[in-house]
């Protein structure tokens, strides 16, 4: 049996920008990417925590050290500049497999740089 699991997530992420005249996507720095173990074009899910708002659109690489998370095309009507986001990717897996696998969690501070533990 496949299920599907939380592969990834960007928790409390802050909306830096939104540019609504875009084809789409979330550009997220690439520092929050890595750490989340994301890829470019990779599907997600953003919840706004501000609202509510629940969207699903794909990843772009954002530049490394800035900061930016960036919802771009119609997403950027789901948030304003400021909103607090969780980033979440899944992944389909085995379920025995699912049992023991860890996600991949970042921990943004307010300026969505990573907090080291």
């Amino acid at each position: 049996m496949i299920i599907e699991v939380l592969k990834s997530k960007i928790h409390r992420a802050k909306i830096t920008q939104t540019e609504l005249d875009y084809v789409g996507s979330i550009t997220i720095d690439l520092d929050l990417m890595e750490a989340a173990n994301l890829i470019e074009g990779e599907k997600v899910l953003i919840v706004n925590n501000n609202n509510g708002e629940r969207i699903e659109t794909y990843v772009i690489k954002g530049e490394r050290g800035s900061g930016m998370v960036c919802l771009n095309g119609a997403a950027a009507r789901k948030a304003a500049k400021g909103d607090i986001v969780i980033i979440i990717s899944f992944a389909h897996m085995e379920f025995e497999a699912a049992k023991t696998f860890k996600p991949y969690l970042a921990f943004p501070d307010k300026n969505n740089k990573l907090i080291l533990e």
